[in-house]
């Protein structure tokens, strides 16, 4: 099995890279495969153009670097997104991936005639997002609640795929962020159970 692990922080020496590498540590432990794509050191970019609203509505191909992302997910039996958390979201960089690369006729097929056909129903996806605050903020303001909403159920389930787990690490400014580490490698222990 392999796992396709998607950072998206700009500083390598962030606790988003830390837990992507302790992620991949238990995935390796368990003999299984992994690929890290650090979204900020490889350059992608995230501006969904009128090219990419061409692709949404199937008047042309989508470009290389959204064709080069679109085979590593093809090629990854699940796939782990590890960010932090801005203003109760993913970073624009993570969220332009997914309007780049989760596009019509790859990851969900749409025509204003037809039906919706959801094409990533093999596909099983973990959420890690990094927050400052700490759970009872989240509960609090339903904040939680509304990121499930948002990205488990707006992005994923839109397309078909499962997500397998979705899991917040908090307080990541105020206690020490060491804390998490076990927490992530137990995570990538289970990711093909």
């Amino acid at each position: 099995m392999h796992a396709l692990i998607v950072v998206a922080h700009h500083d390598p020496r962030s606790l988003t890279h830390a837990l992507a590498g302790q992620i991949a540590q238990g995935v390796s432990a368990t003999h299984h495969t992994f690929e890290i794509a650090d979204l900020h050191s490889e350059g992608f970019d995230p501006r969904f153009t009128a090219a990419d609203l061409a692709v949404h509505h199937r008047e042309s191909l989508p470009p290389s670097d959204v064709l080069a992302e679109q085979a590593r997910v093809d090629r990854a039996d699940a796939l782990v997104l590890v960010y932090p958390v801005y203003w109760w979201a993913m970073p624009a960089l993570l969220k332009g991936w997914i309007d780049r690369v989760f596009s019509n006729g790859w990851a969900f097929d749409f025509a204003s005639d037809a039906k919706l056909e959801k094409k990533l129903g093999r596909l099983r996806v973990h959420l890690v997002g990094i927050g400052g605050a700490d759970a009872g903020t989240y509960q609090r303001h339903g904040y939680g609640a509304a990121m499930k909403a948002q990205i488990d159920h707006g992005i994923f389930d839109y397309c078909g795929a499962t997500v397998g787990s979705s899991t917040l690490m908090l307080e990541s400014e105020s206690r020490d962020s060491a804390e998490h580490l076990p927490t992530a490698r137990e995570l990538g222990t289970r990711l093909f159970l």
